[in-house]
């Protein structure tokens, strides 16, 4: 894919008068486990009480509801002492043989109607260009210095992803994570704080949000509740808040 300039909402899939309808919502109070339950099954690992994504792409899990026997269920999908990462609709607590040495609230975003960024807005330079096998090394370097949220080696593998590179080092970059039948996520956005304040995490996530819809989905992201700067770049994008959602890192025992 060749360098391109950011693209804004277009009339066809968010103009006022659109008429793409309101998804139900209900499937992202449990995103993870509908997503692996529907378009990411080939990437699912488990059975009809638990599933994760392979270890290489991510610690996310996800469970049919938070039972004891799901529990069991997913145990035997980690090894002992990995880490997994979970989300709940209520604060969780450890059952019995696993511990929390993580835990956040989340803001659950979600945008049905773009906002237009309106004539004067003038995209940042440089250009941003579609990620690739080859820019896994820097991604990496990126995320565990910015900590967007959980991201490997093969994380890239989700989905799209774009980034914005200057003198080849990459500067930003956000992607895509989560594909429900209706809905994809908007994920590891992150911008490297030598170039906080430029607009690179607007461009990138607006490009995202296009393709998205341009394929009749509905973009969706999860923020940190106490992070109030990106929380209002999203508004401004036109993601509005759907709920909170607790997310949790928890540990099998050995």
């Amino acid at each position: 894919m060749q360098d391109q300039n950011p693209i804004c909402p277009s009339s066809s899939s968010s103009s006022p008068g659109s008429t793409q309808p309101v998804p139900d919502p209900t499937p992202l109070d449990n995103p993870v486990w509908h997503s692996l339950m529907t378009e990411q099954s080939s990437l699912a690992l488990g059975g009809e009480l638990a599933k994760r994504f392979p270890a290489e792409i991510g610690p996310l899990c996800g469970m049919k509801e938070p039972s004891a026997a799901c529990y069991e269920a997913l145990r035997s999908l980690a090894s002992p002492g990995e880490a997994l990462g979970l989300l709940f609709t209520e604060p969780p607590e450890s059952p019995a043989g696993w511990t929390m040495p993580h835990y956040d609230v989340l803001d659950q975003m979600i945008c049905l109607e773009p906002r237009d960024p309106g004539p004067s807005y003038v995209p940042p330079e440089p250009k941003f260009r579609q990620l690739t096998p080859a820019d896994i090394p820097a991604m990496i370097e990126l995320a565990t210095l910015t900590e967007p949220g959980p991201f490997a080696r093969r994380t890239i593998e989700l989905g799209l992803f774009f980034g914005i590179f200057d003198s080849g080092r990459l500067l930003a970059m956000a992607g895509q994570r989560m594909h429900l039948p209706q809905f994809h996520e908007v994920s590891a956005i992150c911008t490297h704080p030598d170039a906080r304040g430029r607009g690179f995490a607007r461009t990138l996530t607006l490009a995202l949000m296009e393709e998205i819809r341009q394929r009749r989905k509905t973009p969706f992201l999860h923020v940190r509740s106490g992070n109030l700067r990106a929380i209002h770049v999203y508004e401004g994008l036109g993601f509005t808040l759907r709920r909170k959602l607790h997310f949790a890192v928890m540990k099998t025992g050995a």
